[in-house]
């Protein structure tokens, strides 16, 4: 695994990526299905959500929402949930794949999409 990001100077201007213990100083963090963990660095308050974004779209899920911005469509819902301080299936249930009132910002850095959200 290559090394850890420093916070300003990898991905994004508040993005690091490494191991769960490399980020864990982060204000908030998301961890990805390959066992990285994106960290958020910016102002506290906010959400994040990431998501490897070449790795399929569940069959069960792409039925329902289709392929197209999958990824950022996800991670903009998940950050939603998560500032709403809801689960995210029922979310789903309610709004779909659409953040509602919420806006996040999106995104695809070195093939992660990140979305971010302050509260």
């Amino acid at each position: 695994m290559p090394a850890p990001s420093e916070p300003g100077t990898g991905p994004g201007p508040d993005v690091r990526v490494g191991t769960a213990a490399e980020v864990a100083d982060a204000v908030t963090r998301s961890h990805l299905a390959d066992g990285r963990a994106v960290g958020w660095y910016g102002d506290p308050g906010c959400v994040i959500d990431a998501e490897l974004t070449g790795q399929p779209v569940p069959p069960a899920l792409a039925a329902r929402y289709g392929r197209e911005d999958f990824w950022g469509r996800w991670t903009r819902c998940e950050c939603a949930a998560k500032a709403a301080d809801v689960p995210i299936s029922l979310w789903l249930a309610e709004h779909g794949l659409d953040p509602g009132p919420y806006a996040p910002v999106t995104l695809t850095l070195d093939g992660i999409t990140v979305s971010v959200l302050a509260r």
